[in-house]
């Protein structure tokens, strides 16, 4: 079965930096989008990034000159750096994975892990970022 999980998460002081990674399994189509999403207790879900296989890549505005989304495709593997990281990003981060023609991972969903209907998504990393 289709499986992401998820690793990397931590606590780290503000201006700190992580390294999340999303390793995916039992794919039957190529022509894939991954992402990561946030959500916190309280807060909406929240698409963060986004990348094809072909590498163009998308960013939510928050998170432009901070984060820095990356795949190795040998190993069915999507990363997300996060620099500078701020005590408002805390929050459980989500892989997730949809065909690129589904437009899945063009928004957000009100919550994360749902929508399950045509997507993946993985059982979430905790970020926590202290002041």
């Amino acid at each position: 079965e289709v499986q992401l999980v998820e690793s990397g998460g931590g606590s780290v002081q503000a201006g700190g930096s992580l390294r999340l990674s999303c390793t995916a399994s039992g794919f039957t189509f190529d022509d894939v989008l991954m992402g990561w999403y946030r959500q916190a207790p309280g807060n909406e879900c929240e698409l963060v990034s986004r990348i094809s296989r072909g590498g163009t890549t998308y960013y939510a505005d928050s998170v432009k000159g901070r984060f820095s989304i990356s795949q190795d495709n040998a190993k069915n593997t999507v990363y997300l750096q996060m620099n500078s990281l701020k005590p408002e990003e805390t929050a459980v981060y989500y892989c997730s994975a949809a065909a690129r023609a589904s437009g899945l991972l063009s928004f957000a969903p009100l919550y994360c892990r749902t929508l399950t209907d045509a997507r993946f998504w993985g059982r979430g990393t905790q970020v926590t970022v202290s002041s």
